[in-house]
């Protein structure tokens, strides 16, 4: 008894320690979620309305450009997939990696070449286990994303979809991110960045009654596209990375509330058994002193007889 008694106590003081390292993990990622999620508030409306200016352009201009026309026969994509440098976040990174992958399997059925480039270590890690062919990676700054790292994602996209595809370039351009939309929710979905969908960008970003003005461009539409190109596929990239970390901290958070409360409950059965072990043994114990009690007397007594 006294064995198993000591093995419970073990135990308990383990799982103690990792409720410790659990409960330290979920107020961190409480803490930087809230940060996170300011910065996407942030960047949302810039983003909005830089792709309404690019509707803008290309519906009121008859320029051919990557940005707003699509090739009549596409032959080659680009994937980009977003995923976390660390783990202990639930299913965050397998969703991502499932909806890039189905995302692969839907492109490669439409007869187009696909190139990934992946952020996040998780996901890099997946690719390179299974021997995937990886265009360009990034790692190292997911958890707190800049705009200059959105820049740095965005020169291999950008370079790639202004190359003809003869030369190694892309015709089309999707994300694949994960979506803040609660602490509670957040949501996989990929989108196709290039080229633009006028028409349905158009709908969503006009207000209901809302007249489009006209636009005059200088020098030419084309040299506004040209300007424009570079800073709405960083500025959607961008917002796509905090929206990434700020699902990633409340991935964790969630997670880690998760293991605490678990580790409380097992700390509590493990207290259970612990005292059930320590009361038998008392309980033999007793049984053994009143036995030889008993035993003492029996002999005393046949002595006197």
């Amino acid at each position: 008894m006294g064995a198993q008694l000591r093995v419970y106590k073990r135990r308990i003081r383990s799982v103690s320690a990792t409720k410790k390292i659990t409960k330290a993990m979920e107020m961190i990622a409480a803490s930087r979620v809230v940060k996170a999620q300011r910065k996407v508030v942030a960047s949302t409306p810039y983003a909005t309305e830089l792709t309404r200016a690019v509707t803008a352009v290309g519906t009121g201009s008859n320029t051919k450009h990557p940005l707003t026309t699509e090739a009549e026969n596409p032959t080659r994509a680009a994937v980009l997939l977003l995923t976390s440098d660390r783990g202990l976040a639930g299913a965050f990174n397998s969703n991502s990696i499932k909806a890039a992958e189905q995302l692969t399997e839907r492109l490669e059925r439409e007869g187009k070449q696909v190139d990934t480039y992946i952020v996040g270590r998780r996901g890099v890690a997946h690719y390179n286990f299974r021997e995937r062919k990886i265009s360009e990676s990034w790692t190292g700054f997911t958890d707190e994303p800049s705009y200059a790292d959105a820049k740095k994602v965005a020169a291999p996209l950008i370079e790639a979809i202004e190359k003809e595809t003869a030369e190694g370039g892309v015709d089309e351009l999707h994300i694949v991110y994960t979506e803040f939309v609660s602490m509670m929710t957040q949501t996989a979905l990929d989108a196709r960045l290039l080229p633009l969908r006028l028409e349905e960008v158009a709908e969503e970003a006009k207000p209901s009654g809302e007249i489009l003005p006209l636009y005059d461009f200088e020098p030419s539409a084309e040299d506004v596209l040209d300007a424009l190109l570079p800073r709405y596929v960083e500025s959607r990239i961008y917002n796509a990375l905090l929206q990434s970390a700020a699902s990633k901290h409340a991935a964790t958070r969630r997670a880690m509330k998760s293991a605490t409360d678990n580790a409380g409950e097992l700390i509590n059965t493990l207290s259970r058994l612990a005292n059930a072990a320590r009361q038998a043994e008392i309980t033999q114990e007793i049984s053994e002193i009143v036995g030889g009690a008993s035993a003492l007397a029996d002999a005393t007594a046949g002595s006197d007889r």
